[in-house]
């Protein structure tokens, strides 16, 4: 008996996009999941993916240094056909050359942070427009996401924060909170005296990374525990995770070049680990929808 091949999704367009705000152009990746192309009523959630350049399979092995990319669209197509998530169309967008100040979000008063609201602009006023013209998606908050890691974990939480009628979905793998000290907690969050916000957030972190430090485990706990303050709950609308590190005969199988092998067994702060980490985010984010009576 011939086994049964799931459905896949597919990388349908990347390529340049003009943006007037940016005053030049960005490189997109977009992914559509299985079924798609098959119907012309189902609309979709959306998924924004920073570092775009190394979130699907198309990017190749041997991108961010070596480590690869993060498999968002094979990943996503397994958890979709496993009915562990729902599916989603996921907009990948490359960084650009002021990385850096584009995803540090929100900083201290009088300082230049005009990088990251020209950015967050260009995502709210083009990009998201344009896809909910062309594509079938879901255009509210609730169904609206945004994804990073490390600078872009701290830029994921910061847009939703910022902008939670936009974006009602966030999650941050190893975010670089300890980049930036402790700005985001205390300037940020333990600032706000409105209401909670509604907003879905992962947050995760390993214990070590290249520079001997803790993969800014120390920081995203205490992002954990002042959302927590403002009403946050665990498992319900949080999900904070911690990971290990992989020792030798877990990374055997896993084919790293072997100039990658010794130091995935002391940081944790790349695109193996976060390749590894990413369907936690998915189903957190898009748990698959409850069967309609």
């Amino acid at each position: 008996m011939l086994g049964i091949v799931a459905a896949t999704g597919k990388v349908v367009f990347e390529g340049n996009i003009r943006s007037e705000i940016l005053q030049t152009n960005r490189f997109v990746r977009i992914y559509v999941p299985p079924g798609y192309e098959d119907s012309r009523q189902e609309r979709y959630p959306v998924l924004y993916v920073h570092d775009g350049q190394n979130a699907f399979s198309t990017a190749g092995p041997h991108v961010a240094f070596g480590w690869g990319n993060w498999a968002l669209d094979t990943t996503a197509d397994r958890l979709i056909s496993e009915k562990k998530m729902r599916p989603v169309v996921m907009v990948a967008v490359d960084c650009g050359p002021s990385r850096y100040r584009e995803y540090r979000g929100p900083i201290a008063a009088g300082s230049d942070n005009r990088a990251y609201e020209r950015y967050a602009e260009f995502l709210i006023r083009e990009l998201k427009p344009k896809i909910d013209r062309e594509y079938r998606t879901i255009a509210d908050a609730a169904h609206t996401g945004v994804i990073g890691s490390s600078m872009g974990g701290i830029c994921s939480i910061a847009l939703a924060w910022e902008n939670p009628e936009m974006f009602g979905l966030a999650a941050s793998l190893s975010g670089a909170f300890q980049v930036e000290k402790e700005h985001f907690v205390d300037r940020v969050l333990k600032s706000h005296t409105a209401k909670k916000k509604n907003v879905r957030i992962y947050l995760d972190s390993g214990t070590c990374d290249f520079s001997g430090g803790d993969d800014g485990r120390k920081q995203t706990e205490a992002v954990r525990n002042a959302l927590e303050q403002l009403g946050w709950k665990q498992d319900n609308d949080l999900m904070h995770f911690v990971d290990q590190p992989l020792k030798a005969d877990q990374l055997s199988p896993l084919n790293l070049p072997p100039d990658k092998f010794a130091e995935a067994q002391r940081s944790q702060h790349n695109e193996l680990y976060w390749r590894l980490r990413a369907w936690r985010a998915l189903t957190f984010l898009f748990p698959p929808e409850k069967p309609k009576n």
